[in-house]
Formats: C-alpha cells, sequence, structure tokens
C-alpha cells in the first residue's frame, strides 16, 4: 500500500484560490484607463479650467479657457454700506409697523388707547426714525450709489416730517384727518425706502459686474 506524503491535500486549494485572485485584480487595474491630467473639476461657485491639448483636427493650440463660478464679489466699502442701509431699512419697518397699530388703536371705537399713551407711542416713533435719519446722512456712499443714497435720503427725510406732522395732528381739533393722513404718508415713505434698498442692492451688482 502506497503512503500519501501530504496527508492533507486540500490544503493547498485556498491559497492557490487567493494567488488567482490577486493576479486576477493585478491585470484587470493595469487595463483600466488613467484619469485625464488636463481637466480640473469645479466644485461649486468655483473655476473651471481645461487646457486643450495642441494639434489634432480641433486646431488646438494648448491654451487654457478659465470659466468663472458664482457672482462677483463686492469691494468692502460697498457691502459696509449695503449692510448699514439693510439695518436702517429693518428699523424703518418696525416703526411704520409701531405707528400703524398706535394709529388704529386710537382711532377704535371705543379706543382701545387713550389720547396720553397714542402721544407717548407717536413721539416714540419720531424720536426713533429722527435717529435713523442721522444714521443714513452719515452714510458715505459709493460713488456709483450716489443717486439711490439721495432717494433713499428724501424717503427717509419724509418720513421724519411725517411723523412730526402726525402729532401735530393728535394734538389738534379736528376729527383725526389730519393725523390719518401724516400716518399715510408715513408708511408710505418707509415703503419706498424699502424699495430703493432694493434697488440700490441692484445697482450695486450692476457696477461690480455681477
Amino acid at each position: 500500500m502506497a503512503v500519501n506524503p501530504d496527508p492533507k491535500p486540500g490544503r493547498w486549494i485556498l491559497p492557490l484560490v487567493v494567488l488567482g485572485m490577486i493576479a486576477f485584480t493585478y491585470f484587470f487595474v493595469r487595463e483600466l484607463p488613467e484619469a485625464s491630467p488636463d481637466t480640473t473639476l469645479a466644485a461649486g461657485g468655483e473655476e473651471t479650467t481645461t487646457t486643450v491639448a495642441g494639434g489634432g483636427g480641433n486646431g488646438g493650440d494648448g491654451t487654457t479657457s478659465t470659466t468663472g463660478g458664482g457672482q462677483s464679489q463686492l469691494d468692502p466699502d460697498t457691502q459696509a454700506y449695503l449692510d448699514e442701509i439693510d439695518a436702517i431699512d429693518s428699523d424703518l419697518q418696525v416703526q411704520r409697523t409701531d405707528l400703524v397699530t398706535a394709529n388704529d388703536a386710537f382711532n377704535e371705537d371705543p379706543r382701545a388707547i387713550e389720547f396720553d399713551e397714542a402721544v407717548s407711542r407717536f413721539e416714540a416713533v419720531e424720536s426713533a426714525t429722527q435717529d435713523l435719519v442721522e444714521r443714513h446722512g452719515a452714510l458715505t456712499p459709493p460713488e456709483a450709489l450716489a443717486s439711490n443714497h439721495e432717494t433713499l435720503r428724501t424717503a427717509i427725510e419724509l418720513a421724519s416730517e411725517s411723523i412730526t406732522e402726525a402729532i401735530a395732528g393728535l394734538r389738534s381739533t379736528d376729527t383725526g384727518e389730519r393725523r390719518n393722513a401724516a400716518v399715510d404718508a408715513y408708511t408710505t415713505a418707509a415703503g419706498d425706502y424699502d424699495t430703493e434698498v432694493t434697488n440700490t442692492h441692484n445697482a450695486a451688482q450692476s457696477a461690480s459686474g455681477g
């Protein structure tokens, strides 16, 4: 009876299988196409750069073209100006709401607030609005936004004049026509300021090439 020199002949099967898998993977990876080094992929908002190789039927000359992404950036002074008129506008709209709320309450029958409270709330709006006029007047607009700045100034000064007139109407002996007309003028002026803020942003983007 012949003696088997290897009592466990099956133990060589697994290493052979592993070796075969490694060899297959090596040759498969070698056959994969290489990524082109001439193309840079851009993430959102970044530039895309493509290099065209010279020669060939397309007449490439090895030049590089760049396509910009995203909006143009405003210079710091312009951005600071826009941020400040945004803040003024936000405060002005708060004052408009406070004035209309107080005026409506005084117009109710029976009145939701009495004369002394109405005067106090109107005067608070007057003081806050005058502060906003001064804040706007302290701004130095970029040259490209000078016209917008004047339109904004006109609107906010009209709001200030209107609240002063509304208080005079509140103290008058008429039946409320003068006061209500002045409150309407204030809300219109505040709305005009808000609209012109949007126009100013658009003008700034256009001036910057955005």
